[in-house]
């Protein structure tokens, strides 16, 4: 029997010769000039993080409203003396009601992190923290 087929997305972007953005053929977007591509990798890692919380918890039947901050550090890599991002950290602020008792909160949230494909997509995970109703959890 065949394994099934893995499901495949496709994203494209495009930058114009103003430094316009554009996603999948979208109407441009311009980027502020104090913005680096650096910046813009972290906030797809918050975005991409609650849209994976959005996910799970659309599964739970909970709702939220949340917002995230990223900040990373780029150096050489130890290992190939390449400039990358060597450290990065995704703090997560969420208001959820109710919210669910801690073994499900605990899981809820190591799913969104898991399924995170752009934190899953870099070579130094995230070290992700959460607020949950005004308390810091895990």
């Amino acid at each position: 029997m065949a394994e099934p087929q893995a499901k495949t997305f496709r994203y494209a972007v495009a930058v114009d010769r103003t430094g316009r953005i554009s996603a999948d053929g979208g109407a441009p977007y311009g980027v502020p000039d104090d913005w680096k591509a650096e910046h813009l990798l972290l906030a797809g890692l918050c975005r991409c993080t609650l849209e994976s919380l959005r996910h799970h918890a659309r599964r739970a039947a909970l709702d939220f409203v949340g917002s995230a901050t990223a900040s990373g550090r780029v150096t050489r890599r130890d290992d190939d003396g390449r400039y990358a991002f060597v450290d990065v950290d995704c703090s997560v602020d969420l208001e959820v009601d109710p919210a669910p008792p801690g073994d499900e909160l605990t899981a809820l949230l190591a799913k969104a992190e898991r399924d995170c494909f752009v934190g899953a997509s870099l070579t130094a995970p995230p070290r992700y923290s959460w607020r949950v109703n005004g308390v810091e959890t895990r």
